[in-house]
């Protein structure tokens, strides 16, 4: 089963800067680059990754963001946000929110590590909680393929 998901930047950046390559964030990323996860991105996602990558504190290599940020346009589907009438805390991750709205009856959902940024809805999750759905609907499909 492949996952369609919006990736807030700090679940990118988390995963980037992790030493523990089994952190919720890194776990998603590796799923997104192994093809488990289908990210949903446009133009202002990737700029905002691009921008906050290459932020100099936290010392990351610009050819290891641009060959990150080339996978993930391989990778993406390229989506153009919804816009809603919902408030916001965080203006900044507007583009994140509305842009999972465009395929929200795919079932796309928005990881993120800022949960209190964003309204609160089911299908706004953090890396750990999308990893548990990943795990629960393996191990569905493996005890429904067992009764088959």
């Amino acid at each position: 089963m492949r996952y369609l998901a919006v990736i807030d930047t700090n679940v990118i950046v988390s995963a980037f800067i992790s030493k523990n390559k089994l952190s919720p964030p890194s776990i998603i990323v590796k799923e997104t680059l192994d093809g488990m996860i289908v990210p949903i991105i446009n133009d202002s996602i990737l700029h905002e990754y691009r921008v906050v990558l290459l932020r100099p504190k936290f010392h990351l290599k610009k050819e290891d963001v641009e060959s990150f940020l080339l996978r993930i346009k391989h990778y993406g589907l390229k989506v153009e946000p919804n816009p809603t009438d919902e408030e916001y805390p965080d203006p900044d991750d507007t583009v994140f929110y509305e842009t999972a709205m465009s395929l929200r009856e795919e079932g796309c959902l928005v990881v993120t590590g800022n949960i209190k940024h964003f309204p609160q809805k089911d299908f706004v999750v953090t890396p750990s909680e999308m990893i548990y759905r990943m795990n629960s609907a393996v191990k569905e499909n493996i005890s429904l393929s067992s009764l088959i």
